[in-house]
């Protein structure tokens, strides 16, 4: 290339329409190809730099950061898997801005007497939220012998979905889901059913067998049936049974009916993730009350 063609810094900056300070700052990160310098050592620049720079000023319109501006040009990253990172900060950031929006539009329409308190469980939620917790406070209440997989498959379908655009609402019930689920529990036994305990026989059977009956009841939550005898609620006590090694009879069904009616509650657990997903899906406490009520209902006909 002639020393004709080869531009000076300045020359480069102007054709380009940035500054000089910008092009010494890339050329000094190594990211702008230099020609042979002028005789008195000044650097010159060839149509290459230029296109290079036009390159550069693209990708950090996109908000890229410098460094990952530097490794799609060394080739150690592809612009796809770039971009695909840059969207979900972007996502990340866009969540974050619509909680905090709608935690603010919490307090503006709250009364003057409210907002101390809401301004307590705002502040004690990330934003965006994480539902880390609600894994935590599940893996704590269950029975510590579950094997790994149940626990996983409990944790995912007891851990709401957060919506992407809450509303003030939905702010509000996640905090005080947070607050409820981070609270010191009394006692020894985190507020766990009978079924929890060591001489509650065999949680894995249980699980696996109420994993089973929650799917059967789900579709007459969902269809707002009333509480019913049928095959949701014998393989329901069937579950129970069989985790304690004994048989399905007219007197284990009012044992479990009064054991299920002492068990602590976690209802509030429950009503708050109903109000967070806002989903025609019913939740899986629920659908356990759905079925303890069937039990119930059968146990007052036998004895009537």
């Amino acid at each position: 290339m002639s020393p004709d063609s080869m531009w000076s810094i300045g020359e480069l900056a102007e054709r380009a329409g940035v500054t000089v300070k910008t092009v010494r700052f890339y050329s000094d990160r190594g990211l702008l190809p230099e020609g042979a310098r002028s005789s008195g050592g000044h650097r010159r620049y060839g149509p290459e730099a230029l296109d290079r720079l036009h390159l550069i000023r693209s990708l950090r319109t996109l908000d890229l950061p410098v460094p990952e501006v530097e490794r799609i040009l060394d080739r150690d990253d592809t612009l796809e898997d770039v971009v695909a990172g840059q969207l979900r900060r972007i996502g990340s950031r866009l969540t974050a801005l619509r909680w905090q929006e709608a935690a603010l539009q919490l307090l503006q329409d709250c009364a003057p007497e409210e907002r101390a308190a809401r301004l307590r469980l705002i502040g004690s939620v990330s934003v965006p939220p994480s539902t880390a917790p609600l894994a935590r406070f599940w893996r704590r209440w269950l029975p510590p012998r579950l094997p790994a997989r149940l626990v996983s498959a409990i944790v995912e379908h007891s851990v709401p979905q957060l919506p992407e655009g809450p509303t003030p609402a939905q702010v509000l019930a996640f905090t005080r889901l947070h607050a409820f689920v981070t609270a010191p529990c009394p006692g020894t036994d985190n507020g766990q059913p009978a079924a929890h305990r060591p001489d509650g026989g065999r949680p894995a059977v249980l699980y696996d067998g109420l994993v089973e009956a929650y799917a059967l009841a789900s579709p007459q939550v969902r269809a707002e049936r009333s509480p019913r005898t049928g095959e949701a609620l014998d393989c329901f006590v069937s579950a129970y049974a069989r985790s304690r090694d004994t048989r399905d009879t007219p007197a284990f069904r009012r044992g479990l009916g009064g054991m299920l009616a002492a068990d602590p509650r976690i209802d509030h657990y429950w009503n708050l993730t109903a109000e967070i997903t806002a989903s025609p899906e019913p939740t899986p406490g629920a659908i356990h009350d759905w079925l303890c009520a069937a039990l119930d209902d059968q146990i007052a006909h036998q004895a009537g």
